[in-house]
């Protein structure tokens, strides 16, 4: 048995050996080739640059000259902080605590100041709703406050003003006059009508006209329909940029079931203002659809069973459901001809208009007015009460012509227009033109809103 040496070397290896001296040019020409090109690889992913975060760090500070605004301005001014605003409404159970700290006031000062100014206590009386706002320093104390409501004419506004002085907080009461501006607004009909005037924001008021404006030709308790529209455009009277009330419509559109009903006010000196379509013919009916803003037939006219009585006997007038102090007004001009308390009428008005026909509101918690007292179409003539021989708050409302009774709903709705003065044609067409371009933008305003 032949023994292998240590030092012997394998088949396998003189083999490559033998083929590396013959072939040494091309093996170490591809050798290189391939360093080559991992030196390219390399080259092309290294960093430009050496690490962030093993660069020095140094902190460079430098003063800057303050820009001229700035240091014109005293001292104090940089010294005393900043001044926050912020504003509010009277709400029903606010006292001096709870409004000042609504809006963010901090200051036990002010709040003895309104707690115990004469002034200042108006903020809590009367009307609720009054706009406030305040200005405070940054350390939430009163610096100052104003406030404003309307007077009780309605026809102009009241604005406090406390401020605070070198000697203290102090009070003054002013007024100012009421600035006019116009909104448009435009709604769809998905319910009701008020359901839609809700959504869209329009004040109770001028829902409440716009209701009436088109109620001759408008059932709105019966006639309306899905997908019925409006537009309209609208006064709304201001104290210092903001709004107080709302004011009169001037113009409106009503689409009922694909028609398009329209009312322009129009008003000339020497003449009474009313509605009028585009063309000049009148949409003012000589009486109101309710005597009530807000109504709910509770009783028609025609026999009924007496919840009193207890019997079927004619019912003579219509009955409107209404929280006693609603306000009750006149449907139309004319002259009060009975005030005061009637049998099971209780507290009663009577107000004669022409061609012998006669307005009663009966049941009255309160009478506004007296008898010889002429009054107009929407004046206030007392409230709902439950006087006389009733149940309940309601008001009992009855038409008359030349002594016999009609039945209310149906007179009304039938009343007869108020013309417009041919002379004053050109005039409403001036206005008319104007208002007609208002429409159509709220229209279109409203629209795009949508989409």
């Amino acid at each position: 048995m032949t023994r292998r040496s240590l030092h012997s070397r394998p088949p396998l290896v003189d083999a490559i050996r033998l083929s590396v001296s013959r072939h040494h040019r091309r093996i170490v020409g591809g050798v290189g080739a391939v360093l080559l090109g991992t030196g390219v690889t390399a080259f092309g992913i290294a960093p430009l640059a050496p690490d962030a975060a093993d660069l020095p760090v140094r902190q460079v500070v430098d003063s800057l000259a303050l820009p001229d605004a700035f240091a014109s301005l005293p001292l104090s001014a940089h010294q005393d902080g900043f001044t926050l605003y912020r504003s509010d409404t009277v709400r029903r159970d606010d006292n001096a605590s709870s409004l000042l700290q609504r809006m963010g006031v901090s200051d036990t000062e002010a709040q003895s100041f309104l707690r115990n100014d004469p002034l200042a206590r108006q903020l809590f009386a009367g009307r609720l709703g009054k706009l406030v706002a305040v200005e405070t320093n940054d350390r939430h104390e009163l610096q100052r406050l104003s406030g404003r409501w309307l007077s009780s004419d309605e026809r102009a506004f009241e604005r406090l003003v406390i401020e605070r002085t070198a000697e203290g907080l102090q009070s003054r009461l002013e007024k100012g006059e009421l600035t006019a501006s116009n909104r448009l607004a435009s709604g769809e009909i998905h319910s009701s009508l008020f359901a839609a005037t809700d959504g869209i924001g329009l004040p109770d008021s001028v829902a409440v006209q716009l209701a009436e404006m088109f109620s001759a030709n408008i059932d709105f308790r019966r006639d309306l329909r899905r997908g019925d529209r409006f537009s309209l455009v609208y006064e709304v009277l201001e104290g210092d940029g903001e709004a107080l009330r709302a004011g009169r419509i001037l113009s409106a559109e009503f689409i009922n079931a694909g028609k398009a009903y329209h009312a322009v006010w129009f008003e000339a000196p020497g003449h009474k203002g009313g509605y009028y379509d585009f063309d000049g013919q009148s949409s003012l009916r000589e009486y109101l659809s309710s005597p009530l803003e807000f109504t709910r037939v509770s009783s028609g006219y025609g026999m009924r069973f007496h919840p009193v009585h207890g019997d079927r006997r004619a019912h003579l007038g219509v009955d409107f459901a209404a929280p006693t102090g609603t306000p009750v007004r006149s449907i139309g001009d004319g002259v009060v001809s009975f005030s005061g308390r009637q049998g099971g009428y209780g507290n009663v008005v009577f107000i004669q208009h022409r061609r012998g026909h006669v307005t009663v509101y009966a049941h009255l918690s309160r009478i506004d007015v007296r008898r010889g007292q002429r009054v107009g179409q929407g004046d206030r003539v007392g409230a709902v009460g439950c006087t006389g021989t009733c149940t309940g708050p309601h008001l009992h409302f009855e038409f008359r012509d030349n002594g016999r009774h009609l039945d209310p709903l149906v007179a009304l709705r039938n009343s007869e227009s108020v013309p417009l003065d041919r002379a004053l044609k050109p005039q409403f067409e001036a206005v008319a033109q104007a208002q007609r371009q208002m429409l159509d933008a709220a229209a279109t305003v409203t629209r795009a809103s949508a989409q």
